[in-house]
C-alpha cells in the first residue's frame, strides 16, 4: 500500500499521486530509513562503523547498542511516534540514541545543545515532546540541569536520559538503560513496532525566517532517498573513512555524511575536540578518505597540515558547499560543490563533472524527479534562462510544510506544492548539463559558520533591553565564519547604549543561545527606511561593511 497507515495531525504528506509517481519511478522505496541501516549493520557487521577517541565499534556492536537502547525506550513506555528532544556535541552516543530512537519508532526532535530556553521549551511544546535526551558532560553548560528545568514547562514530557555523566536525582543514565542484554519479550517488542515507509522519522528544524524555527517533517524513505542520494553522488565505498566535525545532528552531517556512511558500510570517525591536535589524532590514526569541510574550518585545516599535526594525503574527495575551489587549489584534493536545506532538495557536483561545474557551482540535483524553478522572487513568474531567481523546487525528499504552521506554509509555499527557499540562484549550463550558482538570499538570515539565524527573532529580542528604542540585525562579512551578526540600535533618550557584553547578559537572560548575540552593536540616531517604509537593511550591510573595511590595518606597498 502506498502512502501513511497513521497521519500525524499537523504533518502535511506528500500528495498521493505525486508519491504514487515517485514510487513508480524508483525514487521512493517501500523500505523504512531504520530498516535499510538495520540490513547494512548485519551485512557489514565486521566492519567498524564509527571510531573515536574512545574507541572502535563495529557494525555487529553498533547493531546491538541501539537494540538495547530501543528495547529500554519501550520498557520505559515510550510509544511508536512520540517525540525526543536531542541536546548533545559530537560523540558516538549521538548515534547510538538516534539509531535506538529510530527502531523504537520514536521520532528525534533534532534540536542543538546551544539552544536554550526560548527554543527548548517552545519545540517541546510545539512537537508534545515525551523525552529529552542531553550530553551528561558537556564543559561548558549543565545540559541535565536545564533539561530538568525545562521538563516541568513541558507538559507532555516525561523523562530525561543523559549519556556520559554522572548520575543524577531525576535523570534515567544511557549506560544503565543499555547495561543488559535485550530479553526475548523486549525483543519481539521491537519486532512489533510499526514500520511505516511514508511516516515521519525525524523532525529536523530550519533557519526560520520569523520567531523561533520551523519544526520539518522528514519521512522514512524520503530521508533514506536523501541519504543514498548522497552516499551515490559521492561515490562512497565501503573502505572509505569519513570526517566531518560540524553538529552531528544539524541536517547537513546526518544526511550528507553520518548517516550515508552507515547505509554505505563505512567508518565515521569522531574528533575529541574542535582543536588542530584533536584533528590531527584522527588523520594520524585512521588517514579520512574523505571530508566534510565549510570554509570556516578551514584555519583548523591549515594549522593542522602546517604544524604536520595529520596527513591528507589519502583524501580522494571533499564535500565542500562553500570552499570546493579552495581546497582543490590549496591541497590538490577532488573537491564537490554543494547545497542543501534542510527542507529536502540537495544539488551536487559528482567526480565526474567537470572542473568548471565543481569550482563555480553547487551543483545539480540528487533525483531526476527533482523539479526546480527559478522565479522572481515573491511571485511565480519564471525568470529567463541565465537571470537570477528565487529557487524554489519541490521533488521525492523535499517537504510539503512545515509541522503544525498553517500561516507559514501559506508563506512558503505555491499553490502546486513548491517551496520557496528564499535562496537566489542562476542557472548555467557546462558541457551539456544544467548546473546552479548561489546569487544570495532573499530571507532576512545570517549564517553564521553554517548557523542560519533569524534577524526577527535577534531584533525583537535585543529591542526588550530597556536602553533600545530600535534594533535592526544585519550580516557583517567575516573572514573565518563567512558572517557575523551587527545589531545597529537606536538608544532611548537619556539611556547609553549597552555594550556587548550587557546585551548579551540581557539576551541570555531570555534564554536565547548564545551564536545568536551580536557581535558588534552600532548606535545609529535613526534607523534607515526605504521608500516603501521598510528597513533599508541594504544600506545597513553597505555600511558596516564600509565600517570594518575603514578599521582594517592598511596594508604595507612593497616596492615594485
Amino acid at each position: 500500500m502506498i502512502g501513511v497507515k497513521e497521519a500525524i495531525p499537523g504533518v502535511t504528506y506528500i500528495p498521493l499521486d505525486k508519491l504514487t509517481e515517485y514510487v513508480a519511478a524508483g525514487e521512493l522505496e517501500n523500505r523504512t530509513l531504520t530498516e535499510a541501516l538495520a540490513g547494512s549493520f548485519k551485512t557489514n557487521a565486521g566492519r567498524v562503523a564509527i571510531a573515536s577517541p574512545e574507541g572502535e565499534v563495529t557494525y555487529a556492536q553498533l547493531d546491538d547498542i541501539t537494540d538495547r537502547f530501543a528495547a529500554a525506550l519501550l520498557q520505559l513506555g515510550m510509544k511508536p511516534l512520540d517525540r525526543v528532544i536531542f541536546q548533545s556535541g559530537n560523540c558516538r552516543e549521538v548515534i547510538y540514541t538516534v539509531v535506538g530512537c529510530l527502531k523504537a519508532g520514536l521520532i528525534p526532535v533534532c534540536t542543538l545543545a546551544a539552544h536554550r530556553e526560548l527554543e527548548i521549551e517552545y519545540l517541546g511544546r510545539h512537537t508534545d515532546a515525551r523525552l529529552h535526551i542531553v550530553q551528561g558532560n558537556d564543559p561548558k553548560f549543565d545540559l541535565p540541569g536545564f533539561a530538568l528545568k525545562t521538563k516541568s514547562q513541558i507538559p507532555t514530557m516525561r523523562h530525561v536520559i543523559s549519556f556520559l555523566g554522572e548520575k543524577r536525582e531525576g535523570i534515567l543514565r544511557f549506560e544503565d538503560l543499555i547495561a543488559q542484554p535485550v530479553s526475548a519479550p523486549a525483543r519481539q517488542a521491537l519486532a512489533d513496532v510499526p514500520r511505516d515507509p511514508y511516516q515521519v522519522a525525524v523532525f529536523q528544524l530550519s533557519g526560520g525566517t520569523t520567531g523561533v524555527p520551523k519544526v520539518i517533517p522528514r519521512m522514512q524513505n524520503d530521508y533514506l532517498r536523501n541519504a543514498l542520494g548522497s552516499m551515490e553522488a559521492m561515490g562512497l565505498r565501503a573502505t572509505d573513512v569519513l570526517f566531518m566535525p560540524m553538529p552531528m545532528m544539524h541536517n547537513a552531517a546526518m544526511i550528507c555524511i553520518w548517516l550515508p556512511s552507515l547505509l554505505a558500510g563505512s567508518t565515521f570517525v569522531i574528533p575529541g575536540g574542535m582543536t588542530a591536535e584533536t584533528w590531527g589524532e584522527v588523520f594520524s590514526a585512521y588517514r579520512p578518505t574523505f571530508i566534510g569541510m565549510i570554509r570556516a574550518l578551514l584555519p583548523r585545516l591549515d594549522e593542522m597540515v602546517t604544524r604536520k599535526l595529520g596527513s591528507l594525503d589519502q583524501v580522494r574527495g571533499a564535500w565542500a558547499p562553500d570552499a570546493a575551489r579552495v581546497i582543490r587549489e590549496r591541497y590538490g584534493i577532488l573537491s564537490f560543490g554543494m547545497f542543501g536545506m534542510s527542507e529536502g532538495l540537495n544539488l551536487y557536483c559528482r567526480a565526474d563533472d567537470p572542473e568548471e561545474a565543481r569550482d563555480w557551482t553547487i551543483g545539480r540535483p540528487l533525483s531526476r524527479l527533482d523539479e526546480v524553478r527559478l522565479v522572481e522572487p515573491g511571485t511565480e513568474r519564471d525568470v529567463a534562462v541565465g537571470d537570477v531567481g528565487e529557487f524554489i523546487c519541490r521533488g521525492p525528499y523535499t517537504l510539503r510544510g512545515y509541522y503544525n504552521a498553517p500561516d507559514r506554509n501559506a508563506q512558503a509555499f505555491t499553490a502546486d506544492g513548491y517551496y520557496r527557499s528564499g535562496d537566489l540562484m542562476m542557472q548555467r549550463e557546462i558541457e551539456g548539463k544544467l548546473y546552479y550558482a548561489f546569487a544570495g538570499r532573499t530571507k532576512d538570515v545570517i549564517d553564521r559558520g553554517g548557523e542560519k539565524i533569524n534577524c526577527e527573532e535577534v531584533e525583537s529580542a535585543a529591542s526588550t533591553h530597556p536602553a533600545i528604542s530600535e534594533c535592526a540585525v544585519v550580516a557583517m562579512p567575516d573572514p573565518v565564519l563567512g558572517e557575523r551578526i551587527c545589531a545597529f540600535i537606536v538608544v532611548k533618550s537619556g539611556g547609553a547604549a549597552p555594550g556587548i557584553g550587557e546585551l548579551g547578559q540581557h539576551l541570555q537572560a531570555l534564554g536565547m543561545a548564545k551564536f545568536k548575540w551580536p557581535e558588534r552593536i552600532e548606535a545609529v540616531d535613526a534607523i534607515p527606511l526605504t521608500k516603501v517604509g521598510k528597513v533599508d537593511k541594504a544600506t545597513l550591510r553597505k555600511n558596516i561593511t564600509s565600517t570594518l573595511s575603514a578599521e582594517a590595518p592598511a596594508k604595507t606597498l612593497q616596492p615594485s
